[in-house]
């Protein structure tokens, strides 16, 4: 402590010495040494607080030397600091990741087996699938003359045993897909068709609804009806089948579900629309029905009750457009009207939306690819064209122009390779939705050829219609 207090007092007199006397400070030493009588080189240590003057002296010197530091000196620093911290081949420290998720995990020596491998391996067996191909030109067309231009209407089918029907106004038309060669099944004299629908257990047996409200069903074999199935006030706009339960919507804005083995064929009435039912679809499981009406309303039914499950009004205009996925039960995909021009996707067992995007177009139909895991929709104003989403993200992958007019239908070929869409322009349009590397790894698509084949086929059925 005393050598502490010696180099203290030494160090106060060199710098008190070295400072230049001016005449300020000579009048202060003169009357500091008239009041208290003591050396004017060393102050008084009496009333000197030495801490406090440590701490000044201290304070002072960090300051000057930090003044003294100059922007390139600190920089050297932060530098010089940088590399002993992360290596000489960092430049700043900025430049640093301390976590860095774009390199790949290093691979094990080839001697080491890893039970944890597929952590960290690549599947490189397989390379990546080819994306649809965007075109405008579908690889057939046929003329459809007479084709009803009304968006609440479900004018065509593919069968199960690869036989397409399509009503043209009065008159429903058959085209057997694998030689290519129309026929009319029957024509009426007062009424038009506004729908029909295969059975799908018996590919023998089509369902048709009238604009006069009756039901007819067609032993396509025999070519005429069967059976006649009445009760409707308005035309049956939408069909479903669930077995030998069929299911039709109407302009009276009921659901009517008929067993058409029965004597007494009517089962239940659903009324829960305001207006005209223009969807109608049963769940692959067959446990719900779903229906869309001309008041922008979705219902969800169950047979074994007659009021809806759920009811979704989040739609802003009709709901035509319904499609039950194939590989996920209770996800539903609904399509709405030049209003609301909306793709969205629901949960029918918690009844929640999951998804809704904008298509920028009225949503015709809706369909799911049942190769791959994509929804294929056709639309209206203002675009007229087919797209394909990849799901869930609702990436479109393709898009399909060339029709003239809305595309009203979309059916797919039952080995899923082959898309046809008619639109109100009287075109029936085949699109091929696999290139064709991956269609011969499948079930050949219909047997349509180019060119003189689509001449005699659109020849043919002009010459029936």
């Amino acid at each position: 402590s005393a050598l502490v207090n010696s180099v203290s007092e030494n160090f106060r007199y060199n710098m008190l010495a070295s400072l230049p006397m001016t005449d300020s400070l000579k009048a202060s030493s003169k009357s500091s040494l008239s009041l208290k009588q003591g050396d004017r080189f060393i102050p008084s240590r009496s009333v000197a607080n030495r801490d406090l003057c440590h701490h000044n002296l201290l304070s002072t010197a960090q300051e000057e030397d930090s003044n003294l530091l100059s922007e390139e000196v600190e920089s050297q620093y932060k530098s010089t600091l940088a590399k002993s911290i992360f290596g000489e081949d960092v430049a700043s420290p900025e430049e640093h990741k301390i976590l860095a998720l774009k390199n790949k995990a290093p691979a094990p020596s080839l001697a080491y087996q890893n039970s944890l491998k597929v952590l960290y391996s690549q599947n490189l067996s397989s390379q990546k699938r080819s994306a649809v191909t965007v075109t405008s030109d579908s690889y057939q067309t046929l003329d459809a003359p007479g084709i009803v231009d009304d968006y609440y209407l479900n004018l065509l089918d593919w069968s199960s045993a690869n036989i397409l029907a399509i009503a043209l106004g009065s008159s429903i038309f058959l085209l057997d897909c694998a030689t290519s060669t129309p026929r009319s099944l029957y024509e009426y004299e007062e009424t038009t068709v506004t729908s029909l629908s295969w059975c799908p257990s018996n590919a023998n047996y089509l369902a048709v609804g009238l604009d006069n409200g009756v039901v007819h069903l067609f032993d396509v074999a025999r070519g005429t009806p069967i059976r006649k199935l009445e009760g409707h006030q308005g035309r049956v706009g939408s069909i479903s089948w669930n077995g030998f339960i069929l299911s039709t919507g109407s302009f009276d804005s009921t659901i009517r579900n008929w067993d058409v083995r029965a004597r007494e064929p009517l089962v239940s009435v659903f009324s829960g629309h305001s207006s005209e039912v223009c969807g109608l679809k049963w769940s692959l499981d067959g446990k719900q029905l779903a229906s869309g009406g001309n008041d922008n309303v979705l219902n969800i039914w169950e047979m074994t009750q007659e009021t809806p499950v759920f009811s979704f009004e989040e739609h802003q205009a009709a709901v035509k457009a319904l499609s039950w996925c194939p590989w996920q039960p209770y996800l539903l995909a609904t399509g709405g009207g030049s209003a609301d021009r909306t793709i969205k996707f629901w949960n029918t067992q918690t009844g929640t939306l999951l998804n809704s995007i904008d298509t920028e177009s009225q949503v015709c139909a809706l369909l799911w690819n049942v190769h791959r895991k994509e929804l294929i929709s056709s639309h209206g104003f203002s675009k007229n064209q087919i797209c394909t989403w990849k799901y869930p993200t609702m990436t479109k992958t393709a898009e399909f122009t060339g029709h003239g007019a809305r595309v009203l239908h979309l059916a797919q070929s039952p080995d899923g390779c082959t898309l046809i869409s008619a639109g109100a322009d009287e075109k029936l349009k085949y699109w091929s939705l696999y290139d064709p590397v991956e269609s011969v790894k499948k079930t050949q698509p219909v047997a349509v050829k180019a060119s003189a084949g689509s001449r005699s086929i659109r020849s043919s059925m002009n010459m029936i219609r």
